[in-house]
């Protein structure tokens, strides 16, 4: 199979997940070594939400794991069923930068009604490319 460039878009989102996990584990580092705490403290999500005050990057983390799921799904069909079309890429490059916006936001100044704007993008362009992709497969 010849490469396709709506991997690229893949690829992007993949390196993305990997960064924030890097925010998130050097904040982690600098927490426990500012506040001179055994990691074994926060051995559970609860106990770090308790004592660390700073949880954007992990909720963040958790949120790359949610609908962008749909995202990798819908590339992986569209492959399989040679669906790859201009505006597949198109929607695929629009959602990678929606979600980009939203981690940066998230991960930095964290205005919850710029994150939201950045989600609720990323959310309909999703839909959208999900559309085309089952319109691609049924009826084209």
């Amino acid at each position: 199979m010849p490469f396709q460039p709506i991997l690229i878009p893949v690829f992007v989102m993949v390196l993305l997940t990997f960064s924030v996990a890097i925010v998130m584990a050097r904040r982690r580092f600098r927490f426990y070594r500012e506040q001179r705490l055994h990691p074994q403290k926060t051995a559970s999500r609860q106990d770090m939400n308790r004592l660390m005050e700073d949880n954007r990057a992990p909720d963040h983390f958790m949120n790359l794991f949610e609908m962008p799921v749909l995202f990798y799904l819908a590339v992986v069909i569209a492959m399989l069923t040679n669906s790859t079309s201009y505006w597949l890429l198109g929607l695929s490059w629009l959602y990678v930068l929606c979600r980009i916006a939203h981690a940066y936001i998230h991960c930095t100044y964290n205005n919850v009604f710029h994150r939201f704007k950045a989600f609720i993008s990323s959310y309909f362009v999703l839909l959208v490319l999900w559309v085309v992709l089952i319109v691609d497969i049924v009826f084209i």
